[in-house]
């Protein structure tokens, strides 16, 4: 594997286990998609450090765990955004 990738890699996960950001929030701050994130964490850091994978590995099943809690703030946050636009107006 390329040097360069792996220190991304790493540098992911870092960022991960210090912010406990998402992915979606991750692939914004290092300009990559998603899913590169994903395949990053999930697949190519256990071939890198184990150790690194297992850590980031529990804070990846917590974002499972609480996902259908953070979709319900985020529809909530639209309708409320919608609602305040529209008494302004």
């Amino acid at each position: 594997m390329n040097s360069s990738i792996e220190k991304r890699v790493v540098d992911e996960a870092l960022y991960m286990i210090e912010t406990k950001k998402t992915l979606r929030e991750i692939a914004k701050v290092f300009k990559i998609s998603k899913s590169t994130v994903h395949k990053d964490l999930k697949e190519k850091l256990k071939n890198i450090d184990n150790h690194l994978f297992m850590e980031v590995k529990l804070i990846l099943d917590e974002h499972i765990k609480i996902r259908h809690i953070r979709g319900g703030e985020s529809t909530k946050k639209k309708y409320l955004k919608l609602t305040n636009n529209s008494v302004k107006k």
